[in-house]
């Protein structure tokens, strides 16, 4: 687990760094989809930054000493995240079914400026939503038993008052529903656009119709991988938190608990396999990473992408102009 998470954190740490970097230094990378993207990047880091507090707790349970604050602050940021990433990538699916369904219209409503206000909202909805987790945990006492030595250290961990009063148990629905809802809208998001992509095949014509017809098929590809991932990593942390939360036998406490930690990792892959995925999928976003590893070693400024670079995850369209559908 040691060497998995560091692995993860590492990884993760350049990986979403690389992103933001990419798409606030080349305007040719400041699309309203990478807008999301560096947005998104920016909550994952901050969720890899919690990796170290969460990990600790592993280890020592019962010997918390960051304080109560840093306890509250360390719940709140990860669950506020958490909910901020999940939406960023509702609101991207939202933005793609708009430009490849109804090419036209989404030309003119998505702006750049536009997008930018509905990141602030999202983050700011996502914050409000996580609220309530900086009150309901706490640095609190506990009993350890290290060497037989029977000791008291210091938890961190929901307060009792919010077991008590049924607070977890809403608060669990609560992130329960940031998922299975997202999730479900993402399904029928993909699905719509699936079925314009697929019909729209036959009509293509012209001579970059080969050009087109590739997009097509990688838009579809992306798409599921965006889906498959998402489930993946997500699904066995919200299925571990409930089950954690609503057993009372004791060897059923254990096997949650361990089930939980393979949750742990999944969720924290999550957090640092889009720059991965999009140095696999997408050309453009590799040119860049070159570029800009290039140009840090050479002091190169400048920065080009051509039309054959577009066909990638960042773009998913069937065509490169103005980062849209157009009709045929």
């Amino acid at each position: 687990m040691t060497v998995v998470c560091v692995i993860l954190l590492v990884v993760g740490v350049i990986g979403n760094t690389v992103t933001i970097i990419i798409i606030r230094k080349y305007k040719e990378m400041k699309t309203t989809t990478n807008l999301y993207l560096s947005s998104m990047a920016a909550s994952d880091l901050v969720i890899l930054f919690c990796l170290p507090f969460d990990f600790y707790r592993l280890w020592k349970s019962r010997s918390w000493f960051f304080g109560d604050f840093l306890c509250r602050f360390f719940n709140f940021i990860s669950e506020g995240c958490t909910y901020a990433t999940i939406l960023h990538i509702t609101a991207l699916s939202v933005e793609r079914y708009l430009a490849i369904c109804f090419p036209l219209k989404a030309k003119v409503f998505i702006t750049k400026r536009r997008v930018k206000v509905v990141v602030v909202l999202l983050w700011a909805f996502a914050l409000i939503s996580a609220g309530p987790f900086f009150f309901m945990a706490g640095s609190e006492p506990g009993f350890s038993n290290d060497s037989l030595n029977l000791s008291v250290g210091w938890e961190c961990k929901t307060s009792t008052y919010a077991r008590d009063s049924g607070l977890l148990n809403i608060m669990l629905w609560v992130t329960t529903s940031y998922f299975f809802i997202p999730m479900f809208c993402l399904c029928i998001l993909y699905g719509f656009i699936g079925r314009t992509l697929w019909s729209s095949k036959d009509r293509i014509r012209g001579p970059n119709a080969a050009n087109r017809e590739k997009s097509h098929r990688q838009t579809v590809k992306i798409l599921a991988v965006v889906v498959l991932s998402f489930v993946i990593c997500w699904l066995p942390f919200h299925i571990g938190r409930i089950l954690f939360s609503n057993t009372a036998d004791i060897r059923m406490l254990y096997i949650s608990q361990y089930f939980n930690i393979v949750a742990l990792v999944l969720f924290y892959l999550s957090a640092c396999i889009n720059p991965i995925l999009y140095n696999l999928i997408s050309k453009k976003y590799r040119t860049a990473a070159y570029k800009l590893l290039r140009s840090s070693a050479t002091g190169e400024r400048t920065f080009t992408v051509t039309r054959e670079d577009t066909g990638a995850y960042t773009e998913t369209s069937a065509s490169v102009h103005n980062d849209y559908v157009t009709p045929i």
